[in-house]
């Protein structure tokens, strides 16, 4: 994040968190939305995903107190929030405070001496739009009470404690690109993550003359995958007897491109889940080219991956939608010439949370007025109103405001 906006973010929520308490945060914390580039559903196959942490900030402001009860504000939303230690549960009607819920229940499991605790939290996006901003909400709490909890606390205990929250208190699945991307982004780079080993990387973001569009394309959300049904264990199986292992690849394996083998080892399933599942090697192959485009500043290799990557989702999992490909072509189109179309100069593909109607468009700076022009004529037609942020690489969670320390 850019230093004037976590200077105005650390006063804003400063001045909110005191005006609401009485009192001053003992601790401020901020953590960046993120955008997976590619393969953000790949984690149960332990593949690997590249996401990118954002300047669009969560700040996390708290101050401790003499009792067990936990208050939550959200000033931008002016919406308030109770419980108490002795009785933290999940409620639905919570929202956003759960997320606060369970890292505080994760800690607490973990344990660690939790005591009642004042907690603001300050987004200018809503979490339930996605870009990782409830991610954001739950690793700048983990990084505040680990502040407050001082050298006892570990990073591996702060990560057991998110993990735990999630798993138990939220009964979701820990999605490691998620938390390593908000804890561990640096300003200028990528994210890698590998879920086979939970190991991480920053790969620097060289083009550094692109800008980055994040579009909410407004459109409502819809389920239109069955999560469930590919979490299957034989699915599991089948992609990993198409492994190989593989040497000078990050991670130490590919999957088999013999159309083939592949053919073959996938014809025990229905039509559909054969597309899922080639979608899910297709996704690990581009995360790889995304990698090497990275490596060696390739950005026409670095497109093609990521508007490779956007195809299989479209054609493969059939998650896109006609407003997304719309937009998305639109962004085809401000190529210069036929010519470059093997060399593209922008790329595009669809993110957002369950895969939400959003996507990212890397463009030429001089795309920017048109790209955002033809958001115009985007809601003369579909009649939704869409939202664009420009975003950059951002860095990873962080304190701003040490316990006992003044503003």
């Amino acid at each position: 994040m850019m230093q004037n906006e976590i200077n105005w973010g650390t006063k804003y929520i400063y001045d909110a968190h005191e005006r609401e308490y009485k009192t001053a945060p003992d601790v401020v914390a901020t953590a960046p939305g993120r955008i997976h580039c590619i393969g953000e559903h790949s984690w149960f196959f332990k593949d690997k995903t590249l996401s990118m942490a954002i300047t669009v900030p969560v700040f996390v402001a708290v101050s401790e107190r003499t009792d067990s009860l936990l208050r939550f504000y959200f000033p931008q939303r002016e919406k308030r929030k109770r419980a108490n230690l002795s009785s933290l549960t999940f409620k639905r009607e919570d929202r956003w405070a759960n997320a606060v819920k369970a890292v505080i229940f994760g800690y607490a499991e973990t344990g660690f001496p939790v005591r009642g605790m004042n907690i603001t939290v300050s987004s200018d996006l809503q979490p339930s739009v996605g870009f990782g901003i409830t991610t954001a909400i739950k690793v700048a709490v983990a990084v505040a009470m680990r502040e407050l909890f001082g050298a006892s606390c570990s990073e591996r205990a702060m990560l057991a404690a998110i993990e735990k929250g999630n798993r138990v208190f939220l009964n979701m699945n820990y999605y490691r690109a998620d938390v390593y991307t908000a804890l561990y982004g640096k300003r200028g780079c990528l994210v890698l993550t590998d879920h086979a080993t939970n190991r991480w990387d920053v790969v620097p973001f060289p083009f550094h003359e692109k800008k980055i569009l994040l579009t909410d394309a407004g459109v409502p959300r819809v389920s239109v995958w069955d999560e469930e049904r590919m979490q299957d264990a034989m699915n599991v199986l089948l992609l990993g007897e198409l492994r190989e292992q593989k040497n000078g690849v990050w991670g130490g394996w590919q999957y088999e491109n013999s159309a083939t083998e592949i053919n073959e080892v996938l014809s025990v399933v229905s039509e559909d889940m054969r597309r899922k599942l080639l979608c899910i090697m297709r996704e690990h192959g581009d995360v790889l080219e995304a990698y090497q485009a990275l490596r060696t500043h390739d950005f026409g290799r670095f497109s093609r991956a990521v508007n490779h990557s956007h195809e299989s989702m479209r054609d493969l999992y059939e998650l896109s939608c006609p407003e997304i490909d719309w937009l998305l072509k639109r962004v085809g189109e401000l190529e210069p010439n036929l010519a470059e179309l093997r060399n593209p100069v922008t790329c595009g593909r669809i993110t957002g949370k369950g895969f939400g109607r959003c996507l990212y468009a890397v463009v030429r700076d001089g795309d920017v007025a048109p790209f955002k022009k033809k958001l115009e004529e985007y809601e003369r037609i579909f009649g939704f109103h869409p939202s664009c942020y420009d975003v950059v690489p951002a860095d990873g969670a962080h304190i701003v405001l040490h316990a006992g320390e003044t503003r």
